[in-house]
């Protein structure tokens, strides 16, 4: 079974209580239709799992098969250095169908950001070395495709339907390594 290889940390985005008893990290794509549809599964699984659950979010973009995905892992990371990370994220899970540059722009617009500096930081991609840890950590730890999912660090193949993972959450997880 392949092992979460980059363990979470302050270098993470994060949503949930730091001594939550359970970990999602999801290495997601934000052009990839697939990390669209766990997008909503995420959702209610936050809903449902509140302190119980800390999600954490890793950039995955699969560039080969989506042209858009590296930009927006900039947009998302820009919006991060204003403090809306998670805004973005799910303003760009919410609009994969529209993640070229000006989408983005307007995005980043809508959500209040100083545009001078988004611009700047996503021209000059200031978060690209960023992006590429997360990606090259998720290669360490066995994942090919997006969503690739890890609970408490085990690597988690099955189902990402909402109802699925609650279950396998609720349970404690694949299994509770002792680093975490």
């Amino acid at each position: 079974m392949s092992r979460l290889r980059t363990p979470v940390g302050s270098h993470d985005h994060i949503l949930g209580p730091v001594d939550a008893p359970v970990i999602l990290v999801e290495y997601g794509d934000f052009q990839c239709p697939f990390c669209g549809q766990a997008y909503e599964e995420v959702n209610k699984v936050l809903a449902s799992m509140g302190d119980q659950l800390r999600y954490v979010f890793r950039h995955f973009p699969l560039t080969q098969a989506h042209p858009y995905a590296l930009q927006a892992a900039e947009a998302a990371e820009a919006a991060d250095g204003q403090g809306k990370f998670w805004e973005m994220h799910g303003m760009l899970y919410e609009n994969q169908q529209a993640l070229d540059p000006e989408s983005l722009l307007a995005y980043a617009q809508k959500l209040g950001l100083d545009m001078e500096r988004f611009t700047r930081e996503v021209s000059e991609h200031r978060y690209l070395e960023r992006i590429r840890r997360d990606f090259m950590g998720g290669v360490r730890s066995g994942v090919s495709g997006t969503p690739g999912f890890f609970i408490n660090g085990a690597r988690y193949q099955g189902d990402f339907s909402a109802s699925s993972l609650i279950t396998v959450l609720q349970g404690g997880g694949i299994e509770s390594p002792s680093y975490f």
